[in-house]
């Protein structure tokens, strides 16, 4: 649903005006239990991917590379996934380390928007459903650190992630809001 605001722009009714702060505390739990992940970034990464293109196979549209892939076990050999895989992880490692920079985060979160939105071509829903498998996976492969409140915080920020890349979307004059991607 939209709504035209004063000057004739159209907004999504259900973006929020702004992606919702996170505490000095919060912060310092997505730093530490970030800082047990990254020692493990790549395969962590991939292990997101893999579950990501098996449970959602339409996002691999996107990867010419290993769109054609089926099994698991090849898409854990494939050198293009694991090399986005370092990337995604990359990105997430930038912005946490710059939560203290706002600034930074939303330039680091407006570059990835406009690339997926301009270069690639992305639907930006597959933003909302990586976010949901990276939480996924590492709630299951850190459990001693992903507790209920970690999640929670962790929710938090990928909302965030999420509302600055659809910014970038919206930005670049990104229509095509369809939830085809489901």
């Amino acid at each position: 649903m939209e709504r035209v605001r004063h000057g004739g722009e159209v907004q999504c009714e259900d973006r929020p005006e702004r992606a919702e702060p996170l505490s000095d505390a919060e912060r310092e739990i997505i730093q530490d239990t970030w800082g047990h992940v990254y020692k493990n970034c790549e395969d962590v990464g991939v292990s997101v991917l893999i579950r990501f293109f098996v449970n959602f196979p339409s996002a691999k549209q996107y990867f010419s590379q290993f769109q054609d892939m089926e099994d698991p076990e090849e898409m854990e050999r494939s050198s293009q996934l694991r090399h986005h895989a370092r990337r995604v992880m990359n990105a997430i490692n930038t912005v946490v380390e710059n939560l203290h920079d706002p600034e930074k985060v939303s330039s680091v979160l407006a570059l990835v928007g406009k690339a997926h939105a301009i270069k690639h071509k992305v639907e930006p829903m597959y933003f909302k459903i990586l976010s949901g498998v990276m939480l996924e996976v590492l709630s299951e492969d850190f459990p001693e650190f992903f507790t209920a409140e970690v999640q929670m915080v962790w929710t938090k920020l990928m909302g965030a992630v999420y509302w600055h890349v659809t910014g970038a979307y919206t930005e670049v004059g990104w229509l095509q809001v369809s939830s085809s991607a489901v």
